[in-house]
């Protein structure tokens, strides 16, 4: 039975996550829906991360199996026809069986929209979070690399985190600043339930000096989520990007997203974030 991949984007503003929930709109019941369309007989999704409600995504990837026989751009056109404004298909591969949307994913890119200035946007209310003190970048970024590495984020998981470990790889942790923005993009092998969002809050907590660069390092080995600081707005958060090995001939289609609306497009495609985008 064929193995197909798709590359899901959506605005999670009046979603309650990825995965299915009753009498809920999430966006996994969506897609299957579409594809069960689509394909005439029921389809299955896997995805590669459980965005929580009010996520975005630009990057996420997914698989189901069927016997349906349809091209790459049936699959993509006939799915977004039946697909709500707020989710969208931007591509389909056919993948070798073996694949597997979250297993098999080397890594995962979160990126996090903060709009801060004293004056609330209206434009990007749901697309970023809105803080209102002014925040200072650059102790956020002494603080950021103190984060990095393989370590035990206990004190950056939720209380519900049902993950067997809490040991977490931390690529890399990078913040720029534009105008009223600032955006914060973070890779890991794979992240704890609300872990980017307390990374986030953290820093946040830095950038306002109620803490010191140097704080973040007492809470991460300090294992204990009541030492940090308060967790992070769900609105400005973005699954960014899924990495495979190159043997899936996965697409890398950076080119199409020019940044989320309410963050400028400059922001994400005109700053040098070649050191981020590993």
């Amino acid at each position: 039975m064929p193995r197909i991949a798709v590359g899901v984007e959506y605005d999670g503003s009046a979603l309650a996550g990825w995965q299915s929930q009753l009498d809920q709109p999430s966006v996994q019941s969506h897609l299957e829906q579409a594809l069960t369309q689509v394909a005439g007989a029921p389809v299955q999704v896997v995805g590669a991360g459980r965005t929580d409600a009010g996520v975005h995504s630009r990057g996420q990837v997914a698989h189901f199996d069927t016997d349906a026989l349809r091209t790459e751009r049936g699959w993509v056109l006939g799915a977004n026809t039946h697909l709500p404004a707020s989710i969208a298909l931007r591509w389909a591969r056919e993948v070798p069986d073996h694949f597997h949307a979250r297993y098999s994913a080397l890594s995962r890119t979160y990126r996090y929209c903060i709009f801060n200035r004293y004056r609330r946007t209206a434009l990007a209310a749901s697309r970023a979070s809105f803080v209102h003190r002014a925040l200072d970048i650059e102790p956020m970024q002494q603080a950021a690399p103190l984060l990095l590495g393989t370590h035990d984020f206990s004190a950056f998981r939720a209380a519900e985190c049902q993950a067997k470990s809490p040991v977490r790889n931390l690529y890399a942790l990078d913040l720029v600043r534009q105008g009223d923005f600032i955006v914060v993009q973070v890779r890991a092998n794979a992240f704890l339930h609300h872990m980017v969002r307390n990374l986030v809050g953290a820093l946040m907590a830095v950038g306002r000096h109620e803490q010191s660069p140097e704080w973040v390092t007492q809470v991460l080995q300090g294992r204990d989520r009541k030492l940090n600081a308060a967790t992070a707005p769900a609105a400005g958060l973005y699954l960014w990007k899924v990495d495979y090995p190159v043997g899936f001939g996965m697409p890398d289609d950076s080119a199409i997203m020019q940044g989320p609306v309410g963050c400028p497009a400059d922001l994400f495609d005109q700053v040098d974030l070649a050191h981020v985008m590993v």
